[in-house]
Protein backbone atom coordinates (compact mmCIF):
# COMPACT_ATOMS: atom_id res chain seq x y z
CA UNK A 1 0.00 0.00 0.00
CA UNK A 2 1.63 3.18 -1.15
CA UNK A 3 0.34 6.64 -2.05
CA UNK A 4 2.06 9.36 -3.99
CA UNK A 5 1.71 12.61 -2.09
CA UNK A 6 1.97 16.03 -3.58
CA UNK A 7 -1.25 18.04 -3.40
CA UNK A 8 0.68 21.06 -2.15
CA UNK A 9 3.98 22.12 -0.68
CA UNK A 10 4.89 24.04 2.44
CA UNK A 11 7.34 26.87 1.76
CA UNK A 12 9.18 28.68 4.52
CA UNK A 13 7.85 32.01 3.32
CA UNK A 14 4.26 30.76 3.60
CA UNK A 15 4.61 30.08 7.32
CA UNK A 16 3.29 32.47 9.92
CA UNK A 17 5.93 33.61 12.41
CA UNK A 18 3.60 32.46 15.18
CA UNK A 19 3.03 28.66 15.19
CA UNK A 20 -0.29 29.07 17.01
CA UNK A 21 -1.54 31.30 14.17
CA UNK A 22 -0.21 28.79 11.63
CA UNK A 23 -1.98 25.96 13.47
CA UNK A 24 -5.27 27.86 13.55
CA UNK A 25 -4.97 28.39 9.79
CA UNK A 26 -4.46 24.69 9.14
CA UNK A 27 -7.18 23.71 11.62
CA UNK A 28 -9.62 26.03 9.87
CA UNK A 29 -8.75 24.52 6.49
CA UNK A 30 -9.17 21.01 7.87
CA UNK A 31 -12.54 21.90 9.39
CA UNK A 32 -13.73 23.15 5.99
CA UNK A 33 -12.52 20.02 4.18
CA UNK A 34 -15.40 17.56 3.81
CA UNK A 35 -12.92 14.66 3.63
CA UNK A 36 -11.64 15.33 7.16
CA UNK A 37 -13.65 13.68 9.95
CA UNK A 38 -13.47 15.70 13.18
CA UNK A 39 -10.64 18.08 12.38
CA UNK A 40 -10.13 18.70 16.10
CA UNK A 41 -9.47 15.01 16.86
CA UNK A 42 -5.93 14.49 18.08
CA UNK A 43 -3.85 11.57 19.34
CA UNK A 44 -2.68 12.32 22.88
CA UNK A 45 0.37 10.28 23.90
CA UNK A 46 1.51 9.90 27.49
CA UNK A 47 4.02 7.74 29.37
CA UNK A 48 2.84 5.00 31.76
CA UNK A 49 5.39 2.72 33.46
CA UNK A 50 7.99 3.84 30.94
CA UNK A 51 5.87 2.94 27.91
CA UNK A 52 4.09 5.35 25.52
CA UNK A 53 0.31 5.06 25.21
CA UNK A 54 -1.77 6.98 22.68
CA UNK A 55 -5.48 7.62 22.43
CA UNK A 56 -7.73 10.01 20.52
CA UNK A 57 -9.22 13.00 22.33
CA UNK A 58 -10.81 16.20 21.07
CA UNK A 59 -9.17 19.61 21.07
CA UNK A 60 -11.60 22.08 22.64
CA UNK A 61 -9.61 25.32 22.60
CA UNK A 62 -6.39 26.73 21.20
CA UNK A 63 -4.91 29.99 22.45
CA UNK A 64 -1.58 31.74 22.82
CA UNK A 65 -1.14 29.65 25.98
CA UNK A 66 -1.59 26.30 24.29
CA UNK A 67 -4.03 23.50 23.51
CA UNK A 68 -6.92 22.48 25.79
CA UNK A 69 -8.81 19.21 26.13
CA UNK A 70 -11.09 17.76 28.83
CA UNK A 71 -11.23 14.36 30.48
CA UNK A 72 -11.78 12.38 33.66
CA UNK A 73 -9.01 13.19 36.16
CA UNK A 74 -9.12 9.57 37.40
CA UNK A 75 -8.57 8.10 33.93
CA UNK A 76 -5.40 6.34 32.85
CA UNK A 77 -4.30 9.32 30.77
CA UNK A 78 -4.77 11.71 33.69
CA UNK A 79 -2.82 9.46 36.06
CA UNK A 80 -0.04 9.29 33.47
CA UNK A 81 0.04 13.08 33.20
CA UNK A 82 0.31 13.34 36.99
CA UNK A 83 3.38 11.10 36.89
CA UNK A 84 4.94 12.49 33.69
CA UNK A 85 3.35 15.76 32.48
CA UNK A 86 5.30 15.74 29.21
CA UNK A 87 2.93 14.77 26.38
CA UNK A 88 2.57 14.88 22.62
CA UNK A 89 -0.41 15.73 20.44
CA UNK A 90 -0.79 14.50 16.86
CA UNK A 91 -3.32 15.86 14.38
CA UNK A 92 -3.50 13.40 11.43
CA UNK A 93 -5.26 15.11 8.54
CA UNK A 94 -4.63 12.28 6.07
CA UNK A 95 -6.88 13.46 3.26
CA UNK A 96 -4.99 16.77 3.16
CA UNK A 97 -1.60 15.02 3.33
CA UNK A 98 -0.88 16.95 6.51
CA UNK A 99 -0.07 16.32 10.13
CA UNK A 100 0.92 18.46 13.10
CA UNK A 101 2.93 17.15 16.04
CA UNK A 102 3.01 19.14 19.28
CA UNK A 103 5.26 18.35 22.23
CA UNK A 104 4.67 20.12 25.52
CA UNK A 105 3.74 19.96 29.17
CA UNK A 106 0.19 19.38 30.39
CA UNK A 107 -1.32 21.12 33.40
CA UNK A 108 -4.85 21.35 34.78
CA UNK A 109 -6.95 24.36 33.81
CA UNK A 110 -8.82 26.35 36.46
CA UNK A 111 -12.00 24.98 38.03
CA UNK A 112 -13.83 27.98 36.60
CA UNK A 113 -12.78 27.02 33.06
CA UNK A 114 -13.76 23.39 33.65
CA UNK A 115 -17.13 24.47 35.06
CA UNK A 116 -17.77 26.71 32.08
CA UNK A 117 -16.99 24.03 29.51
CA UNK A 118 -18.89 21.29 31.36
CA UNK A 119 -21.98 23.50 31.44
CA UNK A 120 -21.76 23.93 27.65
CA UNK A 121 -21.76 20.17 26.95
CA UNK A 122 -24.86 18.30 25.77
CA UNK A 123 -26.95 16.86 28.62
CA UNK A 124 -26.15 13.28 27.60
CA UNK A 125 -22.41 13.94 27.70
CA UNK A 126 -22.72 15.52 31.15
CA UNK A 127 -24.59 12.49 32.48
CA UNK A 128 -22.11 10.16 30.82
CA UNK A 129 -19.17 11.89 32.48
CA UNK A 130 -20.68 11.11 35.88
CA UNK A 131 -21.81 7.58 35.02
CA UNK A 132 -18.49 6.38 33.62
CA UNK A 133 -15.59 5.56 35.93
CA UNK A 134 -13.27 6.01 32.98
CA UNK A 135 -10.48 3.43 32.53
CA UNK A 136 -11.73 1.26 35.42
CA UNK A 137 -12.76 -2.34 34.76
CA UNK A 138 -16.45 -2.75 33.90
CA UNK A 139 -18.43 -5.88 34.77
CA UNK A 140 -20.77 -5.50 31.80
CA UNK A 141 -22.34 -3.03 29.39
CA UNK A 142 -25.59 -3.41 31.33
CA UNK A 143 -23.96 -2.10 34.51
CA UNK A 144 -22.84 1.05 32.70
CA UNK A 145 -26.24 1.63 31.12
CA UNK A 146 -27.99 1.10 34.48
CA UNK A 147 -25.68 3.62 36.12
CA UNK A 148 -26.36 6.07 33.29
CA UNK A 149 -30.11 5.65 33.75
CA UNK A 150 -29.81 6.30 37.48
CA UNK A 151 -27.86 9.53 36.92
CA UNK A 152 -30.26 10.60 34.17
CA UNK A 153 -33.19 10.09 36.56
CA UNK A 154 -31.44 12.13 39.23
CA UNK A 155 -30.67 14.97 36.80
CA UNK A 156 -33.44 14.90 34.15
CA UNK A 157 -32.87 16.65 30.85
CA UNK A 158 -33.27 20.39 31.28
CA UNK A 159 -31.95 20.41 34.83
CA UNK A 160 -28.49 21.59 35.87
CA UNK A 161 -25.99 18.74 36.00
CA UNK A 162 -23.10 19.54 38.37
CA UNK A 163 -19.57 18.97 37.14
CA UNK A 164 -17.97 16.16 39.15
CA UNK A 165 -14.73 17.24 40.82
CA UNK A 166 -12.90 14.40 39.06
CA UNK A 167 -13.64 15.83 35.61
CA UNK A 168 -11.93 18.82 34.01
CA UNK A 169 -9.50 20.21 31.52
CA UNK A 170 -5.81 20.20 30.71
CA UNK A 171 -3.80 22.86 28.94
CA UNK A 172 -0.81 21.62 26.94
CA UNK A 173 1.83 24.33 26.81
CA UNK A 174 3.82 23.69 23.62
CA UNK A 175 7.59 23.50 23.47
CA UNK A 176 7.74 22.46 19.84
CA UNK A 177 5.20 22.37 17.00
CA UNK A 178 6.00 20.55 13.76
CA UNK A 179 4.04 20.97 10.52
CA UNK A 180 4.29 18.14 7.99
CA UNK A 181 3.12 18.32 4.38
CA UNK A 182 3.34 15.31 2.09
CA UNK A 183 5.33 15.74 -1.15
CA UNK A 184 6.28 13.69 -4.20
CA UNK A 185 8.97 11.00 -3.94
CA UNK A 186 8.72 11.10 -0.15
CA UNK A 187 10.51 14.46 -0.14
CA UNK A 188 8.03 15.75 2.41
CA UNK A 189 8.10 19.22 3.95
CA UNK A 190 8.76 19.26 7.69
CA UNK A 191 9.04 22.58 9.51
CA UNK A 192 9.40 22.65 13.27
CA UNK A 193 8.96 25.61 15.59
CA UNK A 194 10.98 25.45 18.81
CA UNK A 195 11.02 27.84 21.75
CA UNK A 196 14.16 29.91 21.31
CA UNK A 197 14.94 31.50 24.68
CA UNK A 198 14.84 30.82 28.40
CA UNK A 199 11.66 32.88 28.73
CA UNK A 200 9.98 30.63 26.15
CA UNK A 201 8.48 33.56 24.31
CA UNK A 202 10.03 33.57 20.84
CA UNK A 203 10.06 30.74 18.31
CA UNK A 204 12.68 29.54 15.86
CA UNK A 205 11.69 27.61 12.75
CA UNK A 206 13.88 24.90 11.28
CA UNK A 207 13.34 22.72 8.22
CA UNK A 208 13.97 19.01 8.80
CA UNK A 209 14.85 16.19 6.45
CA UNK A 210 11.75 14.11 5.65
Amino acid sequence: MRLSYGQAGLADLDLDLDPIAQFKKWLGEAAENIMVVEANAMVLSTITDGAPIGRTVLLKDVSTEGFTFFTNYLSRKAKAITEVPKVSLLFPWYSMERQVIIVGTAEKVSEKESDSYFASRPWGSQVGAIASAQSEELESREVLERRYAEIAAKYPEGSQVPRPDYWGGYLVRPESIEFWQGRHSRLHDRLRYVRSDSQKIDWQVKRLNP
